[in-house]
């Protein structure tokens, strides 16, 4: 077996192309419907991204802490490194440009994406660093029916749960009491309290993924296919009782979501792993320095929203003044800026990754 298994680098790095170019189009107001997000129930490709990645968060663990002891030294790394990744999310969430730099405290949203990814690495690797294959198993069935039940029968101040975005959604209903106005939303945050656990087991599906892509089975391709199928069709199965939804982080999204990775991985392993096929590169080098990429993607993206021109940001007057012509619908414009976008930080990733720049968050 190779030392590195190229398809998960380039798996890592597309799913990071894919969440800039989802989160920076040129206007909200125009974008591609399969650019966006479900509206509340049921899923775009948008809505594969960010499980993709907490997926590729648990397959790299596999990598990662396979042959480590669960020593203090281990044990501090995972903390640090969650905790950076939880610092980083709440300085974006805080930052403006102008005196003092900081948002009004109310308005500082306290959950976020990289928040999220400090929780789960930090869950996913304790569990890992302590727990063999099968337990993990059991424990990862235990977070998706768990969650399921308690979203289901627990009802929110006396009245019956629902899994529409309303008061007495369980998972709503504790965002609004734990964080109150420092949610994405004013209802709800996509990556909140309750949701975490579920979000948690995304990762686990993918420690199990990793855990086949090192082991020494034959035709780890067609496992990871069969893997894929399986959970597809478990996961619409339950969407049938509890709804395929990003926001709540459902456990049939969990299955549906982790059943694409698995196969889109599946594919990429066996043209670049088992046939030896050379594509994706550019993809393994932004895969290199993901959380990096995807953070200065996201500071920059909004200093230019802040930095004010006339009567709009840098942003918009880039957009306005660049990207906006007669000769096309702005659907296309916005995608074109979105696409610009990506290919100056593939760009940078590839000059970072030429000059051995490997910045480890």
């Amino acid at each position: 077996m190779k030392n590195r298994i190229i398809s998960v680098d380039i798996f890592r790095g597309l799913t990071i192309v894919l969440m800039i170019l989802v989160n920076t189009p040129g206007t909200w107001s125009h974008v591609y419907a399969p650019l966006l997000h479900a509206k509340w129930h049921g899923y775009t490709p948008t809505d594969l991204v960010f499980p993709f990645f907490l997926f590729i968060v648990g397959t790299s663990i596999a990598f990662a802490y396979q042959n480590k002891t669960a020593s203090s030294a281990t044990y501090r790394k995972i903390i640090v490194r969650s905790l950076k990744l939880i610092g980083l999310g709440l300085f974006l969430g805080a930052f403006m440009i102008s005196f003092p730099f900081i948002k009004d405290f109310e308005s500082i949203r306290f959950p976020g994406v990289l928040q999220r990814i400090g929780v789960v690495f930090f869950f996913a690797a304790i569990l890992f660093m302590n727990f063999n294959w099968k337990t993990l198993i059991g424990i990862c069935f235990t977070f998706l029916v768990g969650y399921w039940l308690l979203m289901t029968y627990v009802p929110v101040e006396g009245v019956a749960s629902t899994f529409d975005r309303a008061p007495n959604n369980l998972a709503n209903y504790l965002d609004v009491k734990i964080f109150g106005t420092h949610n994405y939303k004013s209802d709800y945050d996509p990556e909140g309290f309750l949701s975490t656990l579920p979000s948690i087991a995304t990762s686990l599906l993918g420690i199990f993924t990793g855990l086949i892509l090192t082991s020494k089975r034959e035709k780890k391709e067609m496992v990871l296919l069969g893997l894929g199928v399986v959970m597809l069709t478990l996961g619409y199965l339950w969407d049938i009782i509890f709804p395929i939804n990003k926001a709540l982080w459902s456990s049939s999204f969990v299955l549906v979501t982790a059943g694409w990775a698995n196969i889109f991985l599946g594919l990429i392993y066996y043209f670049s792993d088992v046939r030896d096929v050379k594509f994706g590169s550019i993809f393994k080098y932004v895969g290199a320095n993901a959380i990096t990429i995807y953070f200065l993607s996201s500071f920059i993206s909004k200093i230019m929203g802040q930095i004010k021109v006339g009567e709009t940001s840098l942003h918009g007057w880039i957009f306005q003044n660049v990207y906006t012509h007669d000769f096309m619908t702005l659907e296309l414009s916005s995608l074109l800026y979105g696409l610009t976008v990506v290919g100056f930080y593939m760009i940078l990733a590839y000059i970072m990754y030429k000059k051995k720049i490997f910045i480890k968050v």
